[in-house]
């Protein structure tokens, strides 16, 4: 899981180079900077929820469902 958690903040520190870079443009109003912000966001986010779900995957312990009482 520590392969999921260095992707995931590569991710994060390049959406968020890309995002820095795209509002810094963004007085331009070009088509380049509008999607470099939409992109910057998406891989931001999508490093922030990678990394936040391998942590967590990694600090829990496993659920034994087969183990549980039947419902009553």
């Amino acid at each position: 899981m520590t392969g999921f958690i260095i992707l995931g903040v590569i991710a994060l520190l390049v959406g968020g180079a890309i995002l820095a870079i795209a509002i810094r443009h963004r007085r331009d109003q070009r088509p380049r900077h509008a999607a470099m912000l939409i992109g910057g966001m998406m891989l931001t986010a999508f490093g922030l929820v990678i990394t936040g779900f391998a942590l967590v995957y990694n600090s829990t312990a496993p659920l034994d469902f087969n183990t549980a009482e039947t419902a009553r």
